[in-house]
């Protein structure tokens, strides 16, 4: 059976999560049930990570197998054909071998989180953005970030549901950056790591937005880092402002 890679973009907001969930509006079930209209049949798909519902993805990676040969630009503009009026579309598709896996072959993932600080309610990107009403200082984000680059136990950092086996987990990036918008400032934040936990980056946002604010200190966030404990974090941000970015492997499918 031929392995196709997919790059996929969606809209979160009206799903419950990537994962197929019985009675639920699913991203992955919405794939599936458009694969089944070019090959019937029940498919099931792998991808690069199992966002949470209201969560986005400008480039989410999954594999499927399928039973016909098809060229890869007719397997997205069929697939895009059947996904309407879904808010998801397959930017790309590629033919891969048998042991590319969407999930075990990535060598690392990158999340944006948006932020935006305006008194005036956000319009255009509503659903889209995490909104705030007050400016944040940037300068004393990217410090309370800087105790968080590297190799950690993350447990302050991950949902009590959260399946991983272990809290360690090497986060190699976080960039900040400040946009000046009319009456008002986004925050963008760039977090890249091989893997995540369960709601580790909204637990990062959240708590480094509190620094921002000037509730917390800098040095807060390493506090919390060492107490390994749950309750040490600061608050857990939407999910509207998430989006999974990119989804790195050894050679790029898609090139």
């Amino acid at each position: 059976m031929p392995r196709y890679a997919l790059k996929i973009e969606y809209d979160g907001a009206p799903f419950a999560g990537w994962q197929r969930q019985a009675e639920q509006p699913s991203v992955q079930g919405a794939i599936e049930a458009a694969l089944a209209r070019l090959e019937p049949g029940p498919h099931t798909i792998a991808a690069a990570g199992r966002t949470d519902a209201g969560v986005h993805a400008t480039a989410q990676v999954a594999h499927a197998d399928l039973t016909r040969d098809w060229d890869p630009f007719r397997l997205s503009e069929a697939l895009n054909y059947h996904l309407k009026p879904a808010p998801v579309a397959i930017l790309a598709a590629a033919r891969v071998d048998d042991d590319f896996h969407a999930r075990f072959s990535a060598l690392e993932r990158r999340y944006l989180f948006r932020l935006i600080a305006r008194r005036a309610p956000v319009t255009h990107d509503r659903g889209l953005v995490w909104q705030v009403l007050n400016p944040l200082d940037a300068d004393a984000m990217r410090a309370g970030a800087a105790h968080l680059i590297g190799h950690h136990d993350f447990t302050t950092f991950r949902s009590s549901l959260c399946q991983a086996k272990s809290p360690v987990k090497t986060l190699d990036e976080i960039r900040i950056e400040e946009i000046p918008l009319p009456h008002g400032r986004e925050y963008r934040f760039h977090l890249r790591a091989r893997s995540f936990l369960h709601n580790q980056v909204r637990s990062i946002v959240g708590t480094l937005e509190r620094v921002g604010a000037g509730s917390w200190a800098p040095e807060d966030v390493r506090a919390a880092l060492d107490a390994r404990d749950r309750a040490a974090c600061g608050p857990v941000c939407p999910p509207q402002g998430l989006y999974l970015c990119s989804v790195g492997y050894a050679q790029d499918p898609f090139a």
